[in-house]
């Protein structure tokens, strides 16, 4: 059985009282939560705070992206081990946003969890099309091209130690809709695709939704066969809301 995983993703926000007000919030309602796993990925300017205000309690805490390299004269970059040195389990990686914004291709997201994995750290690897890619039926090559990527360089073994996050690009910010059968649709093929090479890796690894999961559609969403929780952007900075997400989780 699978454990539901709630992640949250802070993106670019938030100060020192905004992540402990936040942190507080989630810890006081903590016991609501019967068993979904619940994790943070603040800015790393805030990880020693959060990880000073979660230690001992049973939330995870993780970066948001990392350099393919452990040190050395990369200025702005921070490594697998400065976020494994402040306790950090998780780190996100090829996030829509670094793919687009920033330009990472499939090689450097496939680098990054590599180094993720390195490091002790638990990569969570996103995949998901544009608008456009869905509006022409691209959907299952793009995720293919995406996890071939990652399995050509490590294997298909190295999911046994990693999150995928599917985020449907084209449903977030653009007034579309993922339904919960369209979401699950997308999870099954990307299950079915591992299962080809690896049938334990595939049942074992948990995929997370990360369209846009809100309290009022996390239910049904987490119900279907293949949707083991949420990574979640703008509802985790909400402790409300990050909890209700949770407790909809089982």
């Amino acid at each position: 059985m699978r454990q539901p995983l709630v992640a949250g993703n802070w993106k670019m926000n938030g100060d020192q009282a905004d992540a402990s007000k936040l942190l507080d919030g989630i810890l006081a309602g903590l016991a609501e939560v019967k068993s979904a796993e619940l994790a943070v990925c603040p800015p790393f300017i805030l990880i020693p705070a959060v990880a000073s205000k979660l230690a001992g309690s049973a939330v995870k805490w993780g970066g948001q992206n990392l350099d393919i390299h452990n040190s050395g004269a990369y200025t702005g970059e921070v490594s697998g081990p400065m976020l494994k040195d402040f306790g950090c389990t998780y780190v996100i990686v090829g996030h829509s946003e670094r793919r687009s914004y920033y330009g990472e291709g499939d090689n450097v997201v496939a680098m990054k969890f590599g180094a993720a994995q390195d490091n002790g750290l638990i990569p969570i690897l996103c995949v998901g099309e544009s608008l456009e890619e869905r509006a022409e039926n691209e959907t299952e090559s793009v995720i293919d091209r995406q996890l071939d990527e990652v399995i050509d360089a490590h294997g298909i073994t190295a999911f046994a130690n990693a999150v995928i996050a599917y985020e449907p690009v084209w449903a977030i910010g653009t007034g579309k809709t993922a339904t919960p059968d369209m979401a699950q649709e997308v999870h099954a093929y990307i299950r079915r695709k591992l299962a080809t090479l690896d049938a334990g890796v595939a049942a074992g690894i948990r995929l997370l939704y990360g369209g846009s999961m809100k309290p009022d559609n996390a239910a049904e969403l987490i119900a279907q066969p293949d949707i083991d929780g949420g990574l979640i952007g703008g509802a985790s900075l909400k402790a409300e809301d990050f909890l209700g997400i949770a407790k909809a989780a089982g």
